[in-house]
């Protein structure tokens, strides 16, 4: 830079120059002079303004580039931000499957259609969609978030992802069976259960009419059961047609854990609906080194109760009790009464009753009415059902119905029969005392409830699994394990931020201050903390899983521009960031 210094008559008097200069210091830092050179009388001379040493670098060099006439261009301008993507969320889930070994479970390869089925298994969990909206979610033009570039991924479409479903369903034996190796022993617990989810569609021949659970009725549907290990781990799932009853996919379930995974002693646990008397005898007790945890349906204990085997004295000290009856030879009955069931069923049946009355007392004042009364044993019929069968407790009125008068009343006798049972429930096993006392075969029926989580799980909080949309049997069948894989990598990013999440993170705690097995679980002073004041004891937002990949979703991943340098450069993460990755045991 140079400053003319002029005279009123506009002669140059002196011609100054502004520079930096860099003056050696032997051993030390050099230093960096602010200096000024002039010509005066003919002769330059040399004038330092300022010592520059202290300010850095990058600054100094900015001075220079100043002092040399080029124009700075403001970081606005320097740097462009031409695409921001979402990118937590999917590093979590992604980085979470790998750690998992969810890759080399697929396959020992990698390949095109491995890549493919862990974007599918990773977006069922972010965002479960249709495969098309998925293929176009993980395209790089069109892309959603980073999930597609995670996994190596740069144009996808909707065929891709249905032919990798079909190699996913060839490889699912194999899958299943180092699921089983790696969370199954032998000796071990395995619970199972059956849930259905409705089709959409008439062209699915596994889609039937059956005992509906979705509360979706005039739609066909597909059953699936689950088999989980202890703590409700999925292990492996197999698709049903719709009208298979629970029992009677019990031979298949054997089958497979005792041929496919090689389990020489298994113990498993199933409901009431599912291990039948018959299934016992006819498929169960015969089986080397199959033993088996259910519980009585309600007939079979109203027996042992009218036969004087099971009374109210048993639970005078104790909530449970432990008997035998010749009903059922070589088993355990573990007798249990929970007070607080007790008086709920109580409540709900009267509630019941009380809203049928109400609804019946209108039957009985259309019969009375002047205009138009209500006439014909058919038609009062007609209507009386319905009223009945709404509720389901037309097993405790008595009815009168004539072509022109209804009536009803109560069955005290029929009322009180049930209330006896209120509270009531009894467990049944193969498994001897010595190796499980009674305490433990009840923990290990209820734990069928991590089951039932799952499903709920599958079928509307996260994954929904449902509505299904395919039409093959095979793409159904894929559709459904594909969501069971997801259901497992959620299963354990669950369980590592449980801390986070409203889920109980201390259920040590929980457990010990459980009154008995019997009693209805707790929460932990932890977990009632986090419910009560909705923060965690660090003073950060707890949240429910959905929320937290949301929040984790809004680490940005962004493409930088500067002149002919293109780089990536990620959001600074909040301290939500940084706790969940820490408890996910990745790094960012």
């Amino acid at each position: 830079m140079r400053i003319l210094v002029l005279d009123m008559t506009g002669d140059i008097l002196i011609v100054v120059g502004m520079y930096i200069a860099k003056v050696p210091n032997r051993n030390s830092p050099p230093a960096y002079l602010l200096r000024e050179s002039y010509r005066e009388n003919g002769r330059v001379k040399n004038r330092t303004l300022a010592n520059l040493s202290s300010l850095p670098i990058d600054q100094i060099e900015a001075i220079r580039r100043v002092l040399k006439g080029e124009t700075l261009v403001p970081a606005a301008e320097a740097f462009e931000i031409t695409r921001s993507m979402p990118h937590g969320h999917a590093a979590a889930v992604v980085g979470m499957a790998r750690k998992l070994g969810l890759e080399r479970l697929l396959a020992d390869r990698r390949c095109r259609r491995r890549d493919l089925v862990m974007a599918m298994i990773a977006a069922r969990v972010l965002d479960p969609r249709s495969k098309l909206a998925t293929a176009r979610g993980l395209s790089r033009q069109t892309q959603a978030s980073t999930l597609g570039e995670l996994c190596g991924l740069d144009r996808v479409d909707e065929n891709e992802l249905y032919e990798a479903m079909d190699w996913l369903l060839q490889r699912q034996p194999s899958i299943e069976k180092k699921l089983a190796k790696k969370h199954l022993r032998d000796g071990s617990l395995v619970l199972y259960d059956l849930s259905s989810s409705y089709y959409t569609g008439r062209c699915c021949p596994l889609a039937k009419f059956g005992h509906n659970r979705d509360g979706k009725r005039g739609v066909p549907q597909v059953n699936y059961g689950l088999l989980c290990d202890r703590e409700g781990c999925p292990v492996a799932i197999e698709v049903f047609e719709g009208n298979t009853a629970d029992p009677a996919t019990l031979s298949t379930q054997i089958a497979k854990l005792q041929e496919r995974f090689a389990l020489k002693r298994v113990i498993l646990v199933g409901d009431r609906g599912m291990l039948t008397s018959a299934r016992i005898r006819q498929e169960l007790a015969e089986v080397e080194g199959l033993d088996w945890i259910t519980a009585l349906r309600s007939e079979a204990i109203r027996k042992l109760v009218e036969s004087g085997q099971v009374d109210r004295s048993l639970f005078d000290e104790r909530d449970l009790a432990e008997i035998t009856s010749p009903d059922f030879p070589g088993e355990r009955l573990v007798v249990c009464r929970n007070p607080l069931l007790a008086d709920e069923r109580a409540r709900k049946r009267q509630a019941l009753l009380e809203a049928t009355e109400k609804q019946l007392d209108q039957i009985v004042a259309a019969t009375r009415r002047e205009k138009r009364p209500l006439r014909g044993k058919d038609a009062i019929a007609l209507r009386v059902g319905k009223v009945i069968d709404k509720r389901k407790v037309g097993k405790h009125f008595i009815l009168t119905i004539e072509d022109d008068r209804f009536g009803y009343r109560r069955d005290d006798v029929k009322i009180a029969a049930e209330a006896s049972l209120d509270g009531i429930y009894v467990i049944r096993t193969s498994v001897d005392a010595e190796s499980m006392p009674a305490e433990n075969a009840v923990a290990t029926y209820k734990s069928l409830s991590t089951v039932e989580r799952a499903f709920r799980s599958l079928k509307t909080v996260d994954l929904k699994v449902r509505p299904i949309y395919h039409w093959l049997a095979d793409r159904v069948r894929a559709h459904i394990f594909l969501c069971m894989l997801a259901y497992y990598v959620e299963w354990h990013m669950r369980r590592a931020l449980a801390a986070m999440l409203f889920d109980d993170d201390d259920r040590v705690q929980a457990e010990a201050k459980r009154r008995s097995v019997v009693a209805p679980a707790e929460r932990s002073d932890a977990a009632r903390a986090k419910d009560r004041t909705k923060h965690t004891p660090d003073g950060q937002p707890v949240h429910s899983f959905r929320t937290l990949l949301a929040d984790l979703a809004t680490l940005t991943k962004n493409r930088v521009r500067s002149g002919d340098c293109v780089f990536d450069l990620l959001a600074t993460p909040t301290p939500i960031h940084s706790r969940a990755f820490q408890l996910l045991d990745l790094t960012l």
